[in-house]
C-alpha cells in the first residue's frame, strides 16, 4: 500500500483527527466488549479471546470467574478442570497453561495483583503488548492503543500508516492523537472494523468515513448493497448516520454478531 504523494504529514494527521471525530459520532456505544469486574478478570478474558469471539468468551467467563476469583486460585488450579471450563474458546490447552502460569507469576512477583505498568505486564505469561494495552486502558484508565487485526486493517486502509509491525503502528498512530484519546480511539476503530469496514467486503456505501477514506470503493458503494453488510444492534443507526435509508438494513444484520 502506498500513501498519497500529495498528502503531507500534517495533512495526514489532520485527516486522522477528522476520522477520529467522525468515529466518536458514529460509535457512541464503543467500549471493551469483554465483560470483567477487575484487572485480573480482564487479563483472563483477554487471554481467552485469542482466536475467539468476545461473545463466546463472555459466555464462558462467569463460571470461571466465580470458580477462580484470585490469582492464587489460578496458580493452584486443576488443569483438567480449567480446560473443561474454557474448552469452548478454542486452543484451551495452551490457554490453560497461560492462565495457571499467569496466576503463579502474579503470586510470586506482584503479591497476587495485576500490575499497572506496561513494562511489567508484558513480562507475564499470556500477556503481549496488545493485551497489556487492553488491560491498561480498561482496567487502570491508563491510555493505550490496542493494535488488533481490525485496528491494523483500518489504519492501513485509511493510509494513515504503511507499517505492518503492530508496535510501529501503535507509535505512529499514537503520535497523531492526544494521549488521553488513545483507549477510546482503539475501541471506536475496532467497533468500526467489526460493524462496517469488514476485511473482505467493507460497507463502503454505508460508511460515515467515505469522504475521508482513500480506499473507498474496496467494497460496494451502492447504498442498498452496502447497507446489507452492516452488522450489530446499531446497524440501522449506522446506516442513518451515513445518510442511508435504515430500512435497507435487513433484520438479520441487526441480530448478527459483530466478528
Amino acid at each position: 500500500m502506498t500513501r498519497s504523494a500529495t498528502e503531507t504529514d500534517l495533512g495526514r494527521t489532520r485527516r486522522a483527527r477528522r476520522i477520529g471525530r467522525v468515529l466518536t459520532e458514529t460509535h457512541p456505544d464503543a467500549h471493551c466488549e469483554l465483560d470483567h469486574g477487575s484487572p485480573l478478570e480482564l487479563a483472563v478474558a483477554t487471554i481467552l479471546s485469542a482466536q475467539c469471539t468476545d461473545k463466546k468468551v463472555n459466555e464462558v467467563t462467569p463460571k470461571l470467574f466465580a470458580r477462580y476469583p484470585t490469582a492464587a486460585d489460578y496458580a493452584g488450579a486443576d488443569r483438567g478442570e480449567v480446560e473443561e471450563m474454557i474448552k469452548p474458546t478454542g486452543f484451551y490447552r495452551n490457554k490453560t497453561t497461560s492462565l495457571i502460569q499467569l496466576g503463579q507469576a502474579l503470586v510470586e512477583r506482584y503479591d497476587g495483583r495485576v500490575p499497572d505498568r506496561l513494562a511489567d505486564l508484558v513480562t507475564l505469561p499470556g500477556i503481549g503488548r496488545k493485551t497489556a494495552n487492553v488491560i491498561l486502558g480498561n482496567a487502570f484508565d491508563v491510555p493505550g492503543i490496542t493494535v488488533d487485526t481490525h485496528f491494523q486493517r483500518l489504519v492501513r486502509r485509511w493510509e494513515l500508516t504503511t507499517e505492518t509491525d503492530p508496535v510501529k503502528i501503535e507509535h505512529e498512530i499514537g503520535a497523531m492523537f492526544p494521549k488521553r484519546d488513545w483507549t477510546m480511539l482503539s475501541h471506536r476503530i475496532i467497533f468500526h472494523g467489526r460493524r462496517v469496514c469488514h476485511a473482505r467486503k467493507p460497507a463502503c456505501g454505508a460508511c460515515t468515513l467515505a469522504k475521508l477514506c482513500p480506499s473507498y470503493g474496496t467494497g460496494p458503494t451502492e447504498p442498498a448493497a452496502a447497507a446489507k453488510l452492516l452488522k450489530g444492534p446499531r446497524a440501522r443507526d449506522l446506516a442513518t448516520a451515513a445518510g442511508v435509508d435504515p430500512e435497507l438494513v435487513p433484520a438479520q444484520a441487526v441480530r448478527a454478531e459483530a466478528p
